[in-house]
């Protein structure tokens, strides 16, 4: 994305309003929307350079740092990926690839009727552990193959018969006769509810169930990089049926807010406050990121609400699955003084009748 330019895209200057900013992209989206025949990646740029441009914090980082100041996703708004529209599927341990996914949309082509149940837990981590990722232990307890009578729903010794309702298919073809003709339907037997035999001493353990709640312990490591919001999903954790074919586990992960840090996709922001004869004059202050303190110079004259860019002291990117990361932005807050005794009000007033 290094060739955008979002003023050129908008068609208009540096100086523009924010009452012409939001003219010029009415005007361009309206010229450029696919149901009008515009072509659609140029409309998307169009709604990318507005969503920086009509933002002044973010307007203020593209001016003086260029894309670089918004990080690896400019249009991602605060939180980064808080959408929850990424999962990370990891197969049964392993990292697997990272695909969009909408969240309600589990379970995929697998049939409820044929695998255990797709299940959600909530896992919340602290910041730093989103950043650099971690591993945790998950504890649940969820339907697994009875031990006892592993799944046979009988308690063990005792005799299984074939069900004579249904002659074993477990279910059952009902024929009714309409103006339309013969309509043919197929629902599950009564008797057996499905099993296709008959049980004379259900297992005393899962209550004829076939499966029962066990207590398992899942190690899972969570990608550098997650944001809030963010799914993982385990292929084959979740809940198993009788014939044990376990569903999914959806982990939803929910990050800490930190009292120093905020995150705006790959970018860590904070502030660092200075005092007047520090922006006045200049000065090299340590200014904490989330790998530890760092210097950085402040120029003479510095105004407060400045942006400093620490290059490589952001999030990884998530999405390219490499070492790379975004940057922290430092906001300097310039803390002007509200108690002065006269001698300092006269030193004051004496630099400026200088100036």
């Amino acid at each position: 994305m290094s060739d955008k330019n979002y003023y050129d895209i908008l068609g208009i200057k540096k100086d523009a309003s924010p009452d012409e900013i939001k003219k010029a992209f009415r005007r361009q989206a309206v010229k450029n929307h696919p149901d009008q025949g515009g072509d659609e990646e140029q409309f998307k740029k169009i709604n990318e350079a507005y969503e920086v441009l009509s933002n002044p914090e973010k307007k203020q980082r593209y001016d003086q740092f260029g894309e670089a100041g918004l990080g690896s996703q400019p249009g991602a708004g605060a939180g980064g990926f808080n959408s929850g529209d990424f999962s990370f599927d990891f197969g049964e341990g392993g990292f697997g690839d990272i695909f969009s996914s909408i969240f309600g949309n589990m379970g995929g082509s697998r049939q409820a009727s044929r695998s255990g149940r797709d299940i959600e837990v909530v896992l919340d981590i602290d910041f730093k552990e989103a950043v650099f990722g971690v591993e945790k232990e998950l504890k649940l307890t969820i339907n697994d193959v009875c031990p006892v009578c592993e799944g046979k729903r009988a308690q063990p010794g005792t005799k299984v018969s074939t069900c004579s309702t249904c002659n074993g298919q477990g279910y059952q073809i009902k024929v009714s006769r309409t103006v339309l003709g013969n309509i043919q339907q197929q629902t599950i037997c009564p008797a057996c509810r499905g099993s296709g035999s008959h049980i004379e001493t259900p297992c005393k353990e899962c209550s004829a169930q076939g499966v029962s709640q066990q207590t398992k312990t899942i190690n899972l490591v969570v990608p550098a990089g997650i944001g809030d919001g963010q799914t993982i999903r385990l292929r084959e954790q979740g809940e198993k049926n009788r014939q044990g074919v376990a569903g999914d586990l959806y982990v939803v992960i929910q990050v800490r807010a930190h009292k120093q840090f905020t995150r705006e996709g790959d970018l860590i922001l904070s502030e660092q406050a200075i005092d007047i004869v520090q922006a006045s004059l200049g000065d090299k202050i340590k200014v904490e990121t989330i790998d530890g303190s760092v210097t950085i110079k402040i120029p003479a004259g510095t105004q407060s609400g400045t942006d400093f860019k620490i290059a490589n002291k952001g999030v990884p990117h998530l999405k390219t699955n490499s070492d790379k990361r975004g940057d922290h932005i430092v906001r300097i807050v310039v803390d002007i003084p509200t108690k002065l005794n006269t001698k300092q009000k006269q030193l004051l007033k004496d630099l400026n009748l200088k100036n």
